[in-house]
């Protein structure tokens, strides 16, 4: 009985967002299919729900980038305020 209600329950980690810091992303044959291309000066932010951490960090690899840091959204918006009001 407790699976039951572990599997039907909604937890915050299915509603939590994570911010990526990437930086190295290149163009390559996979991402020339895009439309834009890809700017290698300087680190990109990118949110991310829980869900797909790891298809995004896969697909990541894939296209030559590097995570530099992983944030939750909280955490982002925390520093964000701070540095603002400096």
């Amino acid at each position: 009985m407790l699976g039951r209600s572990i599997l039907n329950s909604t937890t915050s980690c299915d509603n939590r967002m994570f911010v990526y810091e990437i930086s190295g992303l290149r163009q390559s044959d996979q991402t020339m299919l895009n439309n834009a291309s890809i700017r290698k000066s300087s680190n990109t932010l990118i949110p991310i729900p829980f869900s797909r951490m790891n298809e995004f960090m896969q697909r990541i690899n894939r296209l030559g980038g590097q995570i530099v840091a992983i944030h939750s959204s909280l955490e982002a918006a925390t520093q964000g305020n701070s540095e603002a009001a400096e």
